[in-house]
């Protein structure tokens, strides 16, 4: 069992909820969800928000982050789990924005990508320096947001 199935197992033993904002990702992370059995019992809605504008219209960012921080940025990754969870009203949201490249964006090096992970109202925001190529990246990141909401969810429901 792949993390994505113990992370949808945890949502639907604790009755929580899930969604996803995607920019680099664009839909793989919501699709790994969904292709666990069951996921139906906690998925409610992934947004794949690739282009800037669409970050505000979609999820609700505000054009003076977006303009001052740009797409790719922690506090972009963090509004977008926020703006995801308050759009689809889940207890969880996991976000993905970064260059996946080829080329440098934003004047960011290919392989820089920030997720975020909504839990209740708290977000944990995580910065990676990935390499490979553009498919590998994005699998990469796939993977280390679904165990990063994995990880912080594992801890909340121990408490």
């Amino acid at each position: 069992m792949g993390k994505e199935a113990e992370l949808i197992g945890m949502l639907r033993d604790n009755g929580m909820t899930i969604a996803c904002a995607e920019s680099l990702t664009g839909g793989l992370v919501s699709g790994t969800l969904v292709s666990v059995p069951g996921a139906s019992y906690a998925f409610m809605e992934g947004f794949v928000t690739y282009d800037i504008g669409a970050k505000h219209r979609t999820l609700g960012i505000s054009k003076d982050i977006l303009d001052k921080e740009g797409a790719i940025s922690p506090v972009t990754a963090r509004e977008m789990a926020i703006g995801a969870a308050k759009k689809a009203g889940t207890d969880m949201a996991l976000a993905t924005t970064g260059n996946a490249g080829p080329d440098p964006s934003e004047g960011k090096p290919v392989g820089l990508v920030y997720t975020a992970v909504y839990i209740k109202g708290n977000v944990q925001v995580y910065e990676h320096m990935l390499k490979g190529t553009r498919p590998e990246i994005r699998e990469q990141t796939v993977n280390a947001v679904i165990e990063e909401a994995w990880h912080l969810l594992s801890e909340q429901t121990e408490r």
